[in-house]
């Protein structure tokens, strides 16, 4: 055996070793700690360069801080719902599985309903972000911001512009932005928004990439309030790209909320848990105490707002999802851009059109990240051989996270049908206890259905040895990717 071969052997030997107590050191489910056995162990050296951008954890001491503050605003939200209830807006919804989900989010968010709002849905980017922009221009005390992607091209230098204007004016500004998803955005390119008086902390991290060499546990959130009365959650980033200007993905085809009315105020609580745990003591805010408006508004029904991430191990908005689901009796209509469910997410879609109910998923046809689309495409023939409608969206790119269930209730938010969602990311999500908006939501989908084709199984039995491979491959990396 030559000198290189026996180097070789015990470099092998040494990875597997490595690789093992790498992933064993921290705890994981079974299907995650595979996962990353198969990429250590079959990347020698690769892998661990891998693992050092993909699999770091927040350190403990992160961690506790999050928890802390979350600790605060389960407090404030308990505090929200007394009002909410001492004020009579307590209104259950007409359908039993409805009601089991608002308790589900009581007890397992602690996420409060409330009612007494009025509610704009946006599909599109360019009258999205008018809106959004119109309303900060009108703003007389307070901007909070929040995004997973802030890109500092035209439209996110026209935001930052907007805010650095409002500050100079008096206006209290605070942005909350995660640094690998904005990226560019560094403090330099805030700058002016400071000097003005406002606020941009990167959530977590520092403002530079390279200190942040971590994919995993990123701030997923779109939210923004304003002056305590409007309030905005959905799937838009803050990019070109989102208002259809990319000629990579063509039209951007995703779905916001406008929130007029007291759920703000919950939005708000969602709003500052993420900043104190971002910020230095001294510079924490309070979380608001304020009694709800007592002049009703044209109602759309109750609404609960959902944030889930690592720092709890309850999978909030996944539990959610699922519960919507299994309590389906005639329809489950959901778009995502990455439809990689983990066993219990896919065993309920299952499970519900084996049940008979209509079961339609509709994801882009296009890719923005190779594996995760391979995988997307692995579980969208799965669940086709089950009987779900699976549905490949060609008018431009799909980046809705929306789930309507009977015409009755729905969910819009940040939250991808994916493992990174459910575990890894902090996401958001409103979930509405309303007829009008559910239908809406569903003709929606009935529009998108327009420009998408139906995956069949002459479709897939006519796809190629290496495009299934392809999907296998990714689909063992899903508890990863």
């Amino acid at each position: 055996m030559s000198l290189f071969t026996e180097l070789f052997m015990i470099f092998l030997i040494l990875n597997t070793i490595g690789a093992i107590f790498t992933v064993l050191r921290s705890v994981r489910d079974i299907a995650t700690t595979w996962a990353w056995l198969l990429v250590l162990i079959f990347l020698p050296g690769i892998g661990f360069v891998i693992y050092l951008f993909v699999g770091r954890r927040l350190s403990a001491k992160k961690m506790r801080l999050i928890q802390a503050e979350y600790a605060k605003a389960s407090a404030a939200f308990v505090h929200l719902q007394k009002a909410a209830n001492a004020k009579g807006r307590l209104v259950p919804t007409t359908t039993k599985a409805g009601q089991e989900l608002i308790n589900l989010f009581l007890n397992l968010a602690r996420a409060p309903l409330l009612h007494n709002q009025q509610v704009k849905l946006f599909y599109d980017g360019q009258a999205k972000f008018a809106s959004l922009f119109a309303d900060i221009e009108a703003a007389q005390n307070e901007i909070l911001v929040e995004y997973y992607t802030i890109y500092p091209d035209a439209l996110g230098t026209q935001l930052r512009d907007l805010l650095v204007k409002k500050a100079k004016q008096g206006v209290t500004v605070r942005v909350v932005y995660d640094a690998w998803g904005s990226m560019g955005a560094t403090a330099t390119w805030w700058r002016p928004l400071i000097l003005a008086g406002g606020w941009a902390e990167s959530y977590f991290s520092s403002k530079h990439l390279i200190a942040d060499f971590r994919m995993n546990y990123r701030l997923h959130r779109k939210i923004v309030i304003i002056d305590d009365k409007i309030g905005y959650i959905g799937g838009f980033n803050v990019g070109d790209q989102y208002v259809s200007r990319s000629q990579k993905f063509g039209f951007w085809r995703d779905t916001h909320l406008r929130i007029v009315g007291n759920t703000v105020m919950a939005l708000k609580i969602q709003f500052i848990m993420d900043y104190n745990a971002t910020v230095s003591h001294g510079r924490q805010l309070p979380y608001p105490s304020q009694p709800l408006a007592d002049a009703p508004l044209p109602t759309q029904g109750a609404m609960q707002i959902v944030a889930s991430g690592p720092e709890s191990a309850g999978q909030q908005i996944k539990f959610g999802y699922v519960k919507l689901i299994s309590g389906a009796t005639k329809s489950v209509w959901l778009q995502t851009p990455y439809l990689i469910p983990d066993d219990t997410v896919y065993d309920a879609l299952m499970n519900a059109a084996l049940s008979g109910i209509d079961v339609r998923v509709m994801i882009p046809d296009m890719p923005d990240h190779p594996f995760i689309f391979r995988a997307t495409q692995y579980y969208a023939t799965a669940l086709t051989k089950v009987g779900v409608k699976v549905y490949h969206y060609q008018n431009g790119f799909l980046h809705a996270k929306t789930m309507v269930v009977d015409g009755h209730l729905a969910s819009v938010g940040s939250a991808n049908l994916d493992i990174r969602s459910f575990k890894l990311n902090f996401e958001a999500n409103a979930f509405i206890y309303d007829d009008d908006l559910a239908q809406q939501l569903q003709q929606a989908f009935l529009d998108d259905q327009k420009h998408a084709y139906l995956l069949t199984m002459d479709a897939i039995n006519a796809q190629s040895h290496w495009l299934k491979f392809k999907q296998q491959f990714s689909r063992l990396l899903s508890p990863i990717l």
